[in-house]
């Protein structure tokens, strides 16, 4: 049996959570430029970020495509490249804790 995909309002659900975690890698790619050499060693983990973002990039381009397969009467560019207003916002809690406390835990 075939596989049908997402819905509609799954695909603009995943497209707003996607474009959120764009925002979020591409800000923490900068970060870890302006932080740390650009290359060798220490620049490894914004090249890492680099790439995964690239990646992402890659899925949302396939998931539109999809999208329009899927549902072409109602499809629109914007459901995996919303406007910055319909991008999920990566929310980090304001006392993260250290690496030695889990987050949240309540002794």
């Amino acid at each position: 049996m075939a596989k049908r995909g997402l819905s509609h309002s799954d695909h603009l659900r995943l497209g707003q959570i996607l474009a959120g975690l764009q925002v979020a890698l591409l800000q923490a790619e900068v970060d870890l430029e302006n932080a740390y050499p650009r290359s060798g060693e220490r620049a490894f983990p914004a090249k890492q970020l680099g790439a995964a973002g690239d990646a992402l990039r890659e899925a949302r381009r396939a998931l539109e495509s999809a999208v329009f397969d899927e549902h072409p009467t109602v499809a629109a560019t914007e459901d995996y490249f919303p406007y910055s207003e319909h991008e999920a916002r990566v929310e980090v809690p304001p006392k993260p804790g250290s690496s030695r406390v889990r987050f949240g835990w309540q002794s």
